[in-house]
């Protein structure tokens, strides 16, 4: 597994320069194989410090550019774009995390009322289910709060299709033990599993792939390789997106929360900061290491918005503090969003590589499942937006 020593922008920038360095340039090629929990791991681990923005989108990508080239950085630069696709889809789409919370909810009423499927569910979530690879998976995502990309893959598709269990559970029970849970990605890679979002094209965990991709490790019998996708009567709506907030002048109090705790690179025009103040709205239920770690990172971000500003941290809420208008960057959705004082100036955020939403198709599987290809967008220098 990916040894995280510190959840701080400061241990996110060795990581990035010790990928880049050493195992960045095999990426494209090891990326999907999972070696197991001993094993040096073959992505770049970089995501929970992508997920609270300790290291940005954009200069990730422009690191590996720089280190591998425009082609060697091509599969990685695009990887990281995923992740600015599923924000931006759970932005204009908010409905997505609505039915995934009801739908959670309905799920755990029926844990309650059926106790054929709260058996299976408990034995899933304990490792006991009797699938090769994955209970190793469910122990070691409880045990270390992390997972190999593909094995996230394969262990949704076998809870969905094999165990015939609520995605929604499924999806709850990765944010409360992934280090790097992120509600965007984490929901919207469920639904794509499942075949919702790309609706009819579920991804079906198959014997051979998972012998081949965890070099013969886990060769799991009776998987359903056949399922058809889930369905429902519509995909969520797209709505509009509201304009950001213009920063308010003179004295401003600066909220940080969880989507972004990057405070040095907010448009903030011609606002002075002079407090900050920080809101840690941690996936509900999640394990104490996910937990600490959003303490530990929340803490990072308010000791550099505090060097960088020229302020000490204190309250903010309820739109105001001490008089001063309350800013902070706009949550893309998920806890984040529903935790933010309603009255608060919502600020645009910097540096984001603007990539639209709908420039993205469906990640393409190989027909033998064997290997991911992400969508292939042109290298050219990101705007800022």
């Amino acid at each position: 597994m990916p040894a995280f020593p510190r959840m701080t922008r400061a241990a996110g920038l060795e990581a990035l320069s010790a990928f880049l360095s050493g195992p960045g340039a095999d990426y494209a090629a090891s990326r999907n194989t999972d070696r197991g929990r001993a094993a040096a791991p073959t992505t770049s681990a970089l995501s929970p410090f992508l997920r609270r923005r300790l290291l940005t989108e954009e200069e990730v990508a422009r690191a590996a550019i720089r280190a591998l080239g425009e082609h060697g950085a091509e599969t990685f630069v695009s990887e990281v774009f995923w992740r600015t696709y599923f924000k931006g889809h759970l932005e204009t789409h908010p409905e997505t995390w609505t039915r995934y919370r009801q739908g959670r909810d309905a799920s755990r009423d029926r844990l309650a009322a059926e106790p054929g499927l709260r058996r299976t569910y408990e034995r899933a979530i304990a490792g006991q289910t009797g699938i090769d690879g994955f209970d190793d998976w469910a122990a070691q995502l409880v045990a270390e709060n992390w997972l190999h990309n593909h094995a996230r893959m394969w262990f949704a598709s076998i809870w969905i299709f094999t165990l015939r269990l609520p995605w929604e559970l499924g999806a709850a029970f990765f944010l409360r033990h992934l280090l790097d849970g992120d509600p965007a990605s984490n929901t919207l890679s469920w639904r794509w599993v499942a075949g919702l979002h790309t609706r009819g094209k579920p991804y079906l965990a198959r014997r051979e792939n998972i012998r081949a991709f965890t070099q013969g490790r886990h060769d799991p019998a009776g998987l359903d390789e056949g399922a058809t996708a889930l369905t429902e009567e519509a995909p969520p709506r797209e709505v509009p997106l509201a304009p950001r907030d213009a920063a308010p002048e003179g004295r401003i109090a600066l909220l940080l929360h969880l989507d972004d705790l990057h405070p040095e690179s907010l448009p903030l025009g011609a606002a002075r900061v002079v407090r900050v103040g920080g809101l840690i709205a941690s996936a509900e239920e999640a394990a104490e290491p996910v937990r600490a770690a959003d303490a530990e990172a929340m803490a990072d971000a308010l000791a550099r918005a505090s060097a960088h500003f020229g302020c000490l941290p204190g309250p903010v809420e309820d739109g105001s503090a001490g008089g001063d208008p309350v800013g902070s960057r706009r949550a893309l959705g998920g806890d984040p969003a529903h935790g933010l004082p309603p009255d608060s100036a919502r600020l645009g955020r910097a540096g984001l590589a603007a990539v639209d939403p709908r420039l993205f198709a469906p990640a393409p599987w190989d027909s033998d499942d064997s290997r991911l290809t992400a969508p292939r967008l042109p290298l050219r220098p990101l705007r800022r937006i």
